[in-house]
């Protein structure tokens, strides 16, 4: 799949960022991809390959842009226990400077971008994310309920700013937990919020995973995990958004 290397205006600075289009041209429906706290790097270029090649518009921004362009940091090409220490060291400063007012601005950004593309057809669009990225993609679904008609967060936090921020969300989900990350008690209660709120969801542990499951450059990986994710992810796009 053509990969677009691109830069989006924010209000912060230029985003660099990059795109993932199928063969082919023509327009295509337009999904916003949000990598995890790792950023950019070539994992997260070949799960945005295989996306565009079932027929959409990928984007993918670097979320901490403002520390610096991809890469932000130097990474190690598999992430496992003894280098991860060192990474979250110089990760989690930039996580924590990442507030909830900066990821709205930014999503504003994103969206107006990937839509004013002329790859990308007219209608709603998808967001997906993993770990941080997963919470940043409920975040946009919640303040763009216009724009966002799917939804897909996997191993990461999603209980947006209480109870309260899903009743926003007009957007058709898909929540994929690490066994490791969720217990069924925890579980049973995000669902209820997502049912009081009337989100339209399916929200569910992946059996034997652990955090970060669908990342091949780290311990967590999980083929299974994996699989059940492209599973879920795929068949809420065509519903929500068609293919192109």
């Amino acid at each position: 799949m053509p990969i677009k290397t691109l830069r989006i205006p924010t209000a912060d600075g230029h985003a660099d960022a990059f795109a993932a289009l199928p063969e082919g041209g023509g327009r295509h429906p337009g999904v916003l991809m949000y990598t995890d706290g790792f950023g950019i790097r070539p994992v997260l270029r070949e799960m945005a390959r295989e996306l565009a090649g079932h027929g959409y518009y990928v984007l993918v921004p670097n979320i901490f842009h403002r520390h610096g362009p991809t890469p932000v940091i130097e990474l190690p090409e598999h992430i496992g226990d003894e280098t991860r220490p060192a990474v979250f060291a110089q990760l989690m400063p930039m996580i924590e400077a990442h507030t909830t007012e900066r990821a709205l601005s930014d999503a504003d950004a994103y969206l107006a971008f990937l839509e004013a593309q002329p790859e990308v057809g007219a209608g709603p669009v998808g967001v997906t994310g993993y770990c941080i990225g997963g919470l940043l993609a409920t975040r946009t679904a919640a303040a763009h309920p216009g724009q966002v008609a799917a939804l897909a967060a996997f191993h990461g936090p999603v209980a947006i700013d209480g109870p309260d921020g899903f009743s926003k969300i007009t957007a058709e989900v898909h929540f994929g937990h690490a066994e490791s990350d969720l217990t069924p008690e925890a579980l049973g209660k995000l669902n209820r919020a997502l049912d009081v709120a009337g989100v339209s969801h399916t929200s569910e542990i992946y059996p034997g995973t652990a955090h970060g499951f669908t990342m091949a450059d780290t311990d967590a990986f999980s083929a299974s995990g994996l699989k059940r994710h492209w599973d879920s992810l795929l068949p809420l796009l065509r519903r929500a958004l068609g293919s192109g």
